[in-house]
């Protein structure tokens, strides 16, 4: 996965940012698909693990530098690292996602909004970054000048966590940003800047929110979870994660729809190998054309 793919919609100049790279188990990440079926599409590691991308989505906008969502971070410790499979730097030196900052020609410190989709640890882990001094140091900010973005209600689930949901939500990746008074929650739907919008896709867990880009006609849409991999846009492929699959099953055919109507342009977050494309009909279901490869 290059550091930096750019593109322009419309007015915005925007930007591809690799965050890393981590391995879930395949049988998760498509839920009822028979293993049959998704190894077809997507080899697994001899640990039944598959590559998934932590693509991050920088902005140029008028009002400031916008990120969405933020990769892993490098707060976690060698066991989790393992587990997960995760190839992200950032131990001693610069994450994989400064570095693709710094490849599109920015700094973090030019940052000044961040959009969380959500705030699993694969999303939000790099709102901060492991605090001087080491382990048990107070993480720090990674974005200094940034106001930080999320579903109101989303930030409230990840503070009442239990035993299916812990293991996603780590209260450092959004806690310091509430203790600095940086956080701007947002209630549904709506508008975050002039051409960037929030769009409830529930399913993933009940607050997620794509992010919807408008400029100069065109569309696209940065989906985070709801469509996590190219993979995934059959509506019955849909990861065994998910709180609410049957959410997430009228999430995805409410976006798809709408896709394929307008031409809209879908960024996958999570696939190794594509970066976005364009949302086409293919039999009865969709399709990608002028892919991007990741």
């Amino acid at each position: 996965m290059p550091l930096c793919h750019s593109f322009t919609l419309g007015s915005l100049r925007c930007h591809l940012l690799d965050g890393g790279l981590q391995r879930l188990d395949g049988g998760a990440m498509f839920g009822v698909v028979p293993k049959p079926l998704w190894s077809r599409r997507i080899t697994p590691d001899d640990r039944n693990r598959i590559p998934l991308g932590m693509r991050c989505l920088l902005i140029e906008h008028p009002d400031g530098l916008v990120l969405v969502d933020t990769g892993l971070g490098n707060k976690e410790d060698p066991k989790f690292l393992d587990i997960y499979g995760v190839e992200n730097g950032g131990d001693p030196g610069p994450t994989r996602l400064e570095d693709a900052l710094r490849a599109s020609g920015h700094a973090p410190a030019e940052v000044r909004w961040v959009i969380n989709t959500h705030l699993h640890f694969d999303h939000a882990g790099g709102n901060t970054l492991r605090g001087e001094g080491g382990a048990g140091a107070p993480p720090l900010l990674a974005f200094p000048n940034a106001t930080y973005v999320v579903q109101r209600n989303e930030l409230e689930f990840a503070r009442h966590t239990n035993e299916r949901t812990r293991a996603s939500y780590l209260p450092h990746n959004y806690e310091p940003i509430a203790a600095a008074g940086r956080w701007r929650l947002l209630d549904g739907d709506g508008e975050i800047l002039p051409g960037i919008l929030a769009r409830m896709t529930p399913g993933h867990i009940p607050w997620h929110q794509s992010i919807v880009l408008r400029s100069g006609g065109e569309t696209a849409v940065f989906l985070g979870d709801v469509i996590p991999t190219a993979h995934h846009l059959p509506l019955a492929w849909i990861m065994g994660y998910d709180l609410e699959p049957l959410r997430t099953l009228e999430s995805k055919r409410a976006l798809l729809a709408e896709a394929i109507a307008g031409g809209w342009w879908f960024i996958f977050e999570h696939d190794a190998h594509t970066a976005m494309g364009r949302v086409v009909a293919e039999g009865k279901g969709a399709g990608l054309a002028e892919v991007v490869a990741g």
